[in-house]
């Protein structure tokens, strides 16, 4: 198995992609931590992985929550091996929408802040929480969430793919810092994958999606999962500061 009794870190990993990578991480031998705000859901996985999986109620824009919980998982396990930086939110809206001369909406204050400190902040958060402890050990690898909105940008997510782009920046920023470490730095750019959240789309919404894809259908959680578990793995080990699409395609041409 890939990942035999390695400790992986997934934030994020009581649901959608979170929870499929947290499945596939168990499956291939490792001792998988689930951080989460969803307690309910994120205990009941990690009972369901058994082989030591364990579960943290974590908010990860909260510097000081992040660090004390990074702490307890080297203090259980030993060693840190692998942070999948998997958390994130949307607050979709469009930038400025004007009607018959007049601003009828925008995006608020509010909304971009949100989406910034969880999907941007989060990921610094724990990387930084992280780190020191995969230094003193020789070594780790770590895999952020962006997504194909970070590489081509998306209509009325000015703050979703502000975050996107800035997880690229800060994964080849990282590549270069921490490469004489032995911990080797990458990213994820999603495309559209069918999660619970993307379910609840209407039909015709989620057809629109596919027909955009030149695979013409939508991604499964468990297609992301595949892709973290490969870069964390061994068989990785000459992949660094590297962004891989699992997109079906969408991006090609752009």
């Amino acid at each position: 198995m890939r990942l035999q009794d390695k400790v992986c870190i997934i934030t994020g990993g009581a649901a959608g992609i979170g929870k499929a990578t947290a499945e596939k991480f168990a499956a291939e031998g490792a001792k998988v931590v689930i951080c989460d705000v969803n307690e309910e859901a994120g205990k009941a996985l990690a009972e369901q992985l058994g082989n030591d999986a364990s579960f943290w109620k974590v908010n990860v824009v909260n510097r000081q929550e992040v660090q004390v919980w990074i702490d307890e998982v080297a203090a259980k396990y030993g060693r840190i091996d692998v942070l999948i930086n998997n958390a994130g939110i949307t607050r979709d809206s469009q930038f400025v929408k004007f009607k018959q001369g007049e601003v009828v909406g925008q995006m608020g204050e509010d909304a971009f802040d949100a989406v910034i400190a969880v999907n941007l902040k989060g990921v610094f958060n724990c990387t930084q929480a992280v780190v020191p402890y995969m230094i003193k050990q020789g070594g780790g690898a770590i895999v952020s969430a962006s997504s194909v909105v970070g590489l081509y940008g998306n209509f009325g997510q000015t703050n979703y793919a502000a975050t996107k782009f800035a997880v690229i920046g800060m994964t080849k920023t990282w590549a270069r810092e921490l490469g004489k470490y032995q911990i080797r730095v990458n990213a994820v750019a999603p495309g559209f994958i069918l999660t619970e959240m993307v379910q609840k789309m209407p039909e015709n919404v989620l057809a629109g999606m596919a027909s955009n894809t030149p695979l013409k259908r939508l991604g499964k959680p468990e297609e992301v999962a595949n892709v973290y578990a490969w870069l964390a793995s061994d068989e990785a080990s000459y992949i660094h500061g590297a962004v891989i699409s699992v997109d079906g395609g969408i991006v090609l041409g752009t």
